[in-house]
């Protein structure tokens, strides 16, 4: 597969599913004056891909049928956890955060140098895998969040303190949290008409991810003139950091008028199984505090959890109930067991017929959105 005499050219496989990614990783080539194109399919020289872990089989097939000169990298959530599987269709995996160790291995290659320096990658020699040494993570203020030909959202923290069986990003990004300073932040929102924001738990921005920090996040909105979405996806927050205090300030110094927070179970025994770090009666709080401020509480729910027995999603659907006869809305998910997290090899457990029938109605009658059945069957 590899093609041992690259061409410069440099070329990003879009897929509108990872364009914050992608505008984060064009941005951290363009300040090391590596110039990228974007395509839809391979082309000849170095084609970079991200891959989340819903899209593997769709890119390894690509991949793997491509009849091009390509050099292939691959990097994202799914490459990261499994790159030995990764590197049976591409040449390289970048591992964990791609701002500092994309331009890195991108120049070894169009410059034929060893990529045995770059640190954060694998690759095979001789058909064994081998991967270099660990590279520690970025300061955010380091890398712009996008160019100017593709904007995102702005991505203000990145880690998790917090360790849901489910989920890959305190595996990916780490469980100490990092923030993008407000002078940062204000910058950039020059170029947008619209911003919003990425983050774990916005109401967590410029804290330890533990505790909120008011301060910080008033020092943010106020320098943004009431034009930005915060606390709304991409950007939701845990239901524990909901407080009046943070809601009269989104309330004052915001555009959204909704609230986007993740319960996941309404179950207090799955809450604990899964190690989410808070209880029903939070989310409970959280809900009535939402409505108090007239801020419409939309709220995830992860239907299928490995141990979740009937009880537990009878739990789910009573709660869910309540958020929706007060006039919050629902985005349900089907839990799919990713790699790198406790759950990798874990199974979803399955669903009561209440479940499709009650979801299926909310979804009728525009309360609910998402998906809550596999989608692979």
């Amino acid at each position: 597969m590899l093609y041992t005499d690259p061409s410069t050219s440099v070329t990003i496989r879009f897929d509108k599913k990872n364009m914050f990614s992608f505008a984060a990783l064009q941005a951290a080539l363009a300040i090391n004056d590596i110039e990228v194109k974007f395509s839809n399919g391979p082309r000849d020289g170095i084609v970079i891909y991200s891959v989340a872990t819903a899209q593997a089989k769709r890119v390894y097939k690509e991949v793997s049928e491509a009849d091009t000169k390509s050099i292939f990298i691959a990097g994202g959530p799914h490459p990261s956890a499994r790159p030995e599987e990764a590197l049976k269709y591409f040449d390289y995996v970048v591992l964990g955060e791609g701002e500092r160790t994309l331009p890195e291995l991108v120049a070894a290659l169009v410059e034929n140098r060893s990529v045995r320096t770059v640190r954060g990658i694998a690759f095979k020699a001789k058909g064994v895998v081998k991967v270099t040494e660990r590279r520690p993570n970025i300061r955010l203020d380091d890398f712009p969040p996008f160019l100017k030909n593709l904007k995102s959202p702005i991505e203000i923290s990145r880690g998790c303190p917090y360790g849901c069986k489910y989920c890959q990003t305190p595996r990916l990004f780490g469980r100490k949290m990092r923030h993008r300073s407000v002078d940062s932040i204000s910058r950039y929102s020059q170029y947008l008409t619209d911003i919003r924001f990425i983050s774990p738990n916005s109401f967590a921005y410029g804290s330890d991810g533990k505790h909120a920090n008011y301060a910080k996040i008033k020092k943010l909105l106020e320098c943004l003139e009431g034009k930005a979405y915060f606390g709304t996806f991409p950007s939701e927050v845990r239901p524990e950091f909901i407080s009046d205090e943070l809601l009269e300030l989104v309330a004052s110094k915001c555009a959204n008028k909704s609230i986007h927070f993740g319960a996941q179970s309404g179950s207090d025994a799955i809450l604990k199984e899964i190690e989410r770090g808070h209880t029903r009666y939070d989310i409970e709080v959280a809900l009535d505090r939402c409505f108090d401020h007239n801020l419409m509480p939309v709220v995830d729910f992860i239907f299928a959890l490995p141990t979740e027995t009937e009880e537990a999603q009878s739990d789910s659907l009573n709660l869910i109930d309540a958020i929706v006869s007060k006039g919050g809305k629902i985005r349900a998910h089907y839990f799919v067991p990713l790699p790198g997290t406790p759950y990798e090899s874990a199974h979803p457990s399955k669903l009561t017929k209440e479940v499709n029938k009650k979801l299926g109605k909310l979804a009728r009658h525009s309360k609910l959105t998402g998906s809550w059945t596999n989608q692979n069957s």
